[in-house]
């Protein structure tokens, strides 16, 4: 037994699984398939030709702790899923985030609000994106890495599995540290290896290689390789690794 608005709208050939909850307001596209315990809260978009599997959850508002510092818009727009993606089970997408088309997300992944992805991006199986992240097109974030609130990774990116990002360099204990909060920058072509870690407001440069297990305190270089603790240029990336001898 499903509980559907009479107020959401359906393209064609849309399937929904048992005990789906579809609340009002809802769009959903041509050529949708919506898995069994799905809940889609009101006024999220669906595109044509996306797959939701068994227990994800979409467009979900945020409610922060009491003591959280995070400020909640309460003019959220609706969560927006383009064409073609597929969400993982038991994924979360949250409200006034922009899904672009043919994304993929893994199983149990976490995408909260006011994120924006572009087309053809992978978030993998249990990746945590925070608030306000901007991802470009075709970047991959593998397994279990952490992305904190006010990244930018741009195009073409690989973040390796069990990455993590920080934005804050007093963690939590003065309100000066407000006027510093910052996320890490991964420009276009970069790769940051397994278990590297991005302090608050790097500036990861074109096609710089992190190593696994590196801790980037500094901007890095274009086209270098960075190793170590914390993280230091060790030799240049060979030209044929470079992304314009890839596409």
């Amino acid at each position: 037994m499903n509980r559907i608005h009479d107020s959401v709208q359906m393209g064609e050939n849309v399937q929904v699984g048992s005990f789906a909850v579809v609340e009002e307001g809802v769009v959903l596209g041509s050529d949708v398939r919506i898995g069994p315990h799905v809940v889609i809260h009101a006024g999220t978009v669906v595109g044509s030709g996306v797959t939701v599997n068994a227990g994800a959850v979409l467009g979900r508002w945020p409610r922060p702790a009491k003591t959280s510092t995070v400020k909640v818009d309460p003019d959220l727009p609706p969560l927006r899923i383009g064409d073609g993606a597929t969400i993982g089970a038991g994924a979360v997408l949250y409200r006034g985030s922009r899904i672009g088309r043919n994304v993929m997300i893994g199983d149990t992944a976490t995408v909260r609000e006011q994120c924006d992805i572009e087309e053809d991006v992978v978030i993998g199986r249990g990746v945590a994106l925070e608030n306000q992240v901007v991802i470009g097109r075709r970047t991959k974030i593998q397994t279990n890495a952490y992305i904190t609130a006010y990244t930018v990774l741009e195009d073409h990116v690989f973040i390796a599995p069990g990455v993590t990002t920080t934005n804050d360099h007093f963690m939590g204990r003065t309100e000066e540290r407000f006027k510093y909060i910052s996320g890490p920058r991964v420009k276009r072509g970069a790769r940051v290896g397994g278990g590297a870690v991005l302090l608050p407001g790097v500036v990861v440069a074109e096609e710089s290689f992190i190593a696994a297990g590196a801790v980037v305190t500094r901007d890095t270089k274009p086209g270098m390789v960075y190793v170590g603790v914390p993280a230091r240029p060790l030799r240049k990336v060979p030209d044929e690794e470079k992304l314009e001898h890839q596409e």
